[in-house]
């Protein structure tokens, strides 16, 4: 017996996966306990995320904040002769993510799914307090610098 706080599923042949933390488990308005873990590592396989990080603990749905891939998304803005300035604004980026996001709904149960999302205007960082020094994401920080852009989208 170990407790680590780590959340866990054994597969057939017997052997643990880890899934995720237990301290990061989201529980949405309606208490459903949802792992944000998978949700986000099945957007960050989109090329233009960075990260994402999945919002919704005591909210009605899940909404997500997104941060771009700079070459990425600087290579799609040109493939498409969009401007390469402020990226995250770019309708065209918004709708491939938004594809994206589709996609990774399709796959999962009802209240998994994510509602909204925001673009993040720059990617976490180290120096902010966003990532740890191997490069994880801090969830608290992350909530409390861009509390704004998660109150607008469950404002609407």
């Amino acid at each position: 017996w170990l407790h680590s706080g780590d959340l866990g599923a054994f597969d057939g042949d017997g052997f643990l996966t880890i899934t995720g933390r237990k301290k990061e488990i989201i529980i949405t308005a309606g208490g459903k306990n949802i792992a944000p873990k998978n949700i986000e590592a099945a957007l960050k396989n989109h090329p233009l995320v960075s990260e994402a990080v999945v919002i919704g603990d005591r909210r009605k749905f899940l909404t997500a904040l997104v941060t771009l891939d700079p070459e990425a998304a600087e290579a799609f803005a040109k493939e498409r002769g969009l401007p390469t300035g402020e990226l995250h604004e770019l309708s065209a980026i918004r709708d491939a993510i938004q594809k994206a996001i589709d996609d990774v709904n399709a796959d999962l149960a009802r209240v998994e799914t994510v509602k909204k999302f925001t673009i993040l205007a720059r990617p976490f960082s180290i120096d902010t307090g966003e990532l740890t020094p191997t490069l994880k994401v801090k969830r608290k920080i992350v909530s409390k610098n861009f509390e704004r852009e998660i109150e607008a989208m469950y404002a609407e």
